[in-house]
């Protein structure tokens, strides 16, 4: 089948609201695992992974960290406006310049309280740091029917706009968890290992993971590699349409070094295990790119990106995994990158081959998302026994909840 003609209805079940976890639990790594291998499947917790993964594999994270992406300005009048911040203005190359400007950035965003404010009104937020205080100003620049472009200006200038946002934001919890932010989810709605800022949402199989799997993943001579996706709010976008052709997925930034494209080519022919969707979709994306540089050997990088379509468009006949990881490490390596920053929008769905990765760890998504299409891409028609059992044995779905190990059927 065409995947565009992928009826959504067929990915779906009952969820209730009571098994949606709103907090995560008081310890990170005691989440229950459901583990699916060779149609078989058993349960245990996340403490104990370790053991169930094979002995010479990769283990991939994604490092990506949420930023505190809702600031809230409150007007003369009392009343309050939100700014989500989606994602930087097109002006910015990628996430990492856009959050390091100072002193002003374009940013594009959702506004929470758009109609209040008035045409040509600036929006003012004084914040306490340091032992001073540092104004912040927001004005209108664009408005789209999907965003608006805010241009966001303080003083003084010399703090930069993640750390601004450390300051006047909060944390963006998903739309599903109807609570306020709360002490806790600065640190619980990000993951151990988080190092480069620019999501607003979490990769959230990695909240599970706790220095003490990571020594035990090193003990059992498991090795571990980290790729960056951005995590955008499109990954809450419901697909509305009776087709997931007429869906558009949303795009996000994406980064890798030849250090891990290395290891990838040491995994070649074992488990490479992805943690999260995002990882996994990362992971597939480099293959994509290997494939459109063997195509194109003098791409500009400026070219050189994933859309939607392109996985199930492009020849790849007799392309291997091994000869387009090839093709991507020499491309970068001719042009002196160690690492390379891209956008991808690939759609993982039912009948796509995974390339790269063979093995994926992720929480239970919601029903009729493109994240439950992605899981029944990797475990087949499978992927109902799998949500069956979860629901029949008391697991916790979504962010905050438990999660699955899948051996990607063959």
């Amino acid at each position: 089948m065409d995947p565009r003609n992928i009826p959504i209805s067929q990915y779906t079940y009952e969820l209730p609201n009571d098994r949606i976890a709103t907090h995560p639990l008081p310890e990170r790594d005691a989440s229950k695992l459901l583990i699916w291998k060779k149609s078989t499947i058993s349960q245990d917790i996340y403490r104990n992974i370790a053991s169930h993964l094979p002995h010479d594999s990769l283990v991939v994270f994604n490092n990506t960290r949420v930023i505190e992406a809702r600031v809230l300005f409150q007007k003369s009048t009392g009343g309050v406006i939100e700014i989500f911040c989606l994602e930087p203005h097109e002006q910015y190359q990628d996430v990492t310049t856009a959050m390091l400007q100072e002193g002003k950035v374009w940013w594009k965003c959702m506004i929470g309280g758009a109609s209040k404010w008035k045409h040509g009104q600036e929006l003012q937020k004084i914040i306490r740091h340091d032992g001073g205080t540092v104004v912040l100003n927001a004005s209108i620049k664009e408005r789209k029917p999907d965003s608006f472009t805010i241009e966001f200006t303080w003083q003084p200038s010399t703090l930069s706009f993640a750390a601004l946002l450390h300051e006047a934001g909060l944390i963006p919890l998903p739309p599903y968890i109807k609570r306020n932010v709360e002490l806790d989810d600065a640190e619980r709605y990000q993951t151990v290992y988080a190092s480069s800022d620019g999501s607003v949402a979490a990769p959230t199989a990695g909240l599970h993971f706790t220095e003490n799997i990571l020594h035990d993943l090193a003990s059992k001579n498991i090795r571990t590699s980290y790729v960056t996706l951005h995590v955008g709010a499109g990954t809450f976008k419901p697909v509305k349409s009776a087709t997931i052709g007429e869906h558009e997925m949303h795009a996000e930034f994406m980064q890798v070094n030849t250090d891990t494209i290395g290891s990838l080519l040491q995994f070649q022919n074992k488990h490479i295990i992805a943690v999260g969707t995002t990882s996994l979709r990362t992971l597939e994306s480099l293959y994509w790119l290997g494939v459109k540089i063997i195509h194109q050997p003098s791409i500009d990088a400026a070219d050189l990106f994933i859309q939607q379509w392109d996985a199930y468009e492009l020849d790849a006949s007799n392309i291997s995994a091994e000869a387009s990881l090839n093709a991507l490490l020499r491309w970068m390596q001719q042009r002196n990158m160690q690492s390379f920053t891209t956008k991808t929008q690939l759609l993982i769905v039912p009948g796509y081959s995974l390339r790269v990765a063979n093995v994926l760890i992720t929480n239970f998504h919601q029903p009729q998302s493109t994240l439950l299409l992605l899981v029944a891409a990797v475990a087949g028609e499978n992927w109902k026994n799998i949500y069956e059992y979860a629901m029949q044995n008391d697991f916790r779905f979504l962010s905050y909840g438990d999660g699955c190990l899948i051996f990607a059927q063959k």
